[in-house]
């Protein structure tokens, strides 16, 4: 890094200013420590604790984030090195659900919609509702946001996929089960998945339905699109004796759940909240391909696994990253008959960002790359594909944020 990025690193730090150095100059081993514990108050995305990244039609970058109690959007027209000013979509202050699995989310279409979800507290018992926005004009405006549930209970962790004809897809964790049974008398762990869908961008949406009235409470959920077009979700689901294991459910043309898959059998028996959920891909084959972690009885730490077209049950569960070196946050994503592995590690000091490919549907892995470091505060990774184009995106306190491409 020459002496100009250093001075407009530091200076991006102590004026809260939105701008990255890019990619391929995060070496941020050269920068003084004491940066990365500067405070941070500003709405502005270098002070953002979760950032989630759409391509839109023009290949510009959309990123939404949460900031200073805000909701704010940015675009970029170089691939996220900097961005044009900030449209505010709204404000909680300290009620914006900032958990640590909490993220925003964008999703965009080519004739020009963009949709943001979050969540808020609507109270002290961590209570929240979940609210969109939409654009019609590529992210330029936003309307007022709305709540997407009549519920008058809880929703968190809202999760977006694009169907064919611009059906939006949209998921979260749910407490209306878990509040009407404790109205009875019986006292009921967990949440919920919710599902619904929208034609028209948020005019209406069908009827909420419960894909799950039994799953964990803290964990964000993952969520793709398959080949026939049905919204494919994985998340932390509760099995007897009170355990936490993951499992996969889809939504059918008729509107209706499938029967419960479980992705892997750890027997991780709690009633904790371990605020780390899945991630899941769909290929165009429809193969199946699931990263999570756990703390079962039989296994423990970050895992992949993936079930072929037709398959009955997963793959044998491969362990992900050093287990020396606290491996988390796990994201996958497939591509034609790739399939992409993003992670965090952790030694104590420095936080490094991570990568593994498989050119064959996840049966056979190339050796981990490191892609990335940085000190002090960092959001989880997240991968997304603008055509056949695959790129890692990792927000990071010290050194903004970075958007990079993975090519095989």
């Amino acid at each position: 890094m020459n002496l100009l990025n250093f001075l407009k690193g530091l200076l991006c730090l102590a004026m809260s200013c939105c701008a990255s150095l890019g990619a391929q100059e995060l070496t941020s081993h050269h920068l003084p420590t004491v940066a990365a514990t500067l405070a941070c108050h500003s709405k502005e995305l270098a002070c953002a604790n979760a950032a989630s990244p759409a391509w839109l039609a023009d290949g510009t970058l959309a990123v939404v984030w949460t900031a200073g109690g805000a909701v704010s959007v940015a675009k970029s027209r170089d691939g996220g090195r900097s961005f044009g000013p900030r449209v505010e979509i709204a404000e909680h202050q300290k009620n914006l659900d900032t958990g640590a699995d909490a993220r925003a989310q964008i999703i965009a279409h080519d004739d020009g919609h963009v949709l943001v979800v979050y969540g808020y507290f609507k109270d002290t018992q961590w209570n929240a509702k979940v609210n969109f926005s939409l654009s019609t004009d590529f992210a330029e405006h936003f309307t007022l946001p709305k709540a997407i549930s009549k519920s008058g209970d809880s929703e968190r962790f809202p999760v977006l996929g694009l169907q064919k004809q611009g059906v939006v897809s949209m998921a979260w964790v749910d407490k209306r089960v878990v509040a009407q049974k404790n109205k009875s008398g019986k006292v009921a762990l967990g949440g919920s998945i919710a599902y619904t869908q929208t034609s028209d961008w948020g005019q209406t949406f069908k009827k909420e339905i419960i894909i799950n009235p039994e799953s964990c409470e803290c964990c964000r959920i993952g969520l793709a699109i398959d080949s026939n077009d049905r919204a494919v979700l994985a998340y932390r689901a509760l099995f007897a004796g009170g355990v936490r294991d993951h499992a996969i459910q889809s939504v059918s043309d008729q509107y209706l759940p499938s029967a419960l898959q479980r992705v892997s059998i750890d027997h991780w028996q709690t009633d904790v909240c371990p605020h780390q959920g899945p991630s899941v891909s769909v290929s165009e084959t429809g193969a199946m391909h699931v990263t999570w972690f756990t703390q079962g009885s039989i296994r423990s730490g970050l895992y992949y696994a993936h079930a072929l077209p037709g398959a009955q049950v997963f793959s044998e569960p491969m362990p992900i990253g050093n287990p020396a070196l606290n491996p988390s946050r796990a994201f996958v994503l497939s591509s034609g008959s790739s399939v992409w592995l993003v992670w965090k590690q952790f030694d104590g000091e420095t936080s490094s960002l991570h990568s593994m490919l498989s050119t064959d549907q996840g049966l056979t892995w190339s050796p981990a790359q490191e892609l990335m470091t940085t000190r002090g505060y960092s959001d989880h990774p997240l991968l997304l594909k603008d055509g056949h184009r695959v790129y890692v995106s990792w927000l990071t306190r010290l050194n903004g944020y970075q958007l990079m491409r993975l090519d095989p």
